[in-house]
């Protein structure tokens, strides 16, 4: 799991966050960024573009923390990891990160992609039937992706099940292809 250089930026900031008994704290924090980098664009893009020079997102970057209310420890790492040009895999040492407090916690997490956003019965039912298969808690990172039409594409480790309405047409397409 920390193999990798987003690994090793996530390794790195558990054991630090450990060290300093601010695991939910740094978790919370980076659970806000990811929530911002998912909804702004302009944020997705100048965490992802090589066109930015390092100084202009690491201040812009610490603009949006500071307004975010993203603490010390989480908004230094951010901003050594831009100095460091290293700002473009910050979604995957968020990630990694998660992962490593689930792990830590006894947790399992479970990525889970919908066409439409899953109401609270529906989560605790995924969630029940996920622990109920797995034998252990399971924390749920949820995606909207309307591309998927219907269903559920969820991943837990290297494992995915897929019963997306949009993989269900597309295997459909390629028997009809298959028969003429």
């Amino acid at each position: 799991m920390t193999a990798g250089m987003a690994g090793r930026y996530a390794s790195a900031l558990f054991d630090l966050a450990r060290e300093q008994n601010e695991l939910d704290k740094v978790e919370k924090d980076l659970g806000k960024i990811q929530g911002m980098l998912d909804q702004s664009d302009d944020l997705s893009r100048l965490v992802k573009s090589p066109a930015f020079a390092a100084e202009e997102q690491e201040r812009a970057l610490g603009a949006v923390m500071a307004w975010a209310g993203v603490g010390a420890t989480t908004g230094n790492f951010l901003k050594v990891v831009a100095r460091n040009r290293r700002l473009f895999a910050a979604e995957d040492m968020i990630k990694t990160f998660r992962q490593l407090a689930a792990r830590h916690r006894g947790e399992m997490v479970a990525e889970v992609q919908s066409a439409m956003p899953l109401n609270e019965q529906q989560l605790a039912a995924l969630k029940d039937k996920l622990k109920a298969s797995y034998g252990k808690d399971v924390r749920l990172d949820t995606k909207v992706d309307p591309s998927l039409l219907g269903g559920l594409v969820i991943k837990i480790g290297s494992r995915m099940f897929d019963s997306s309405l949009r993989t269900k047409l597309m295997n459909l397409k390629v028997v009809l292809k298959g028969t003429g």
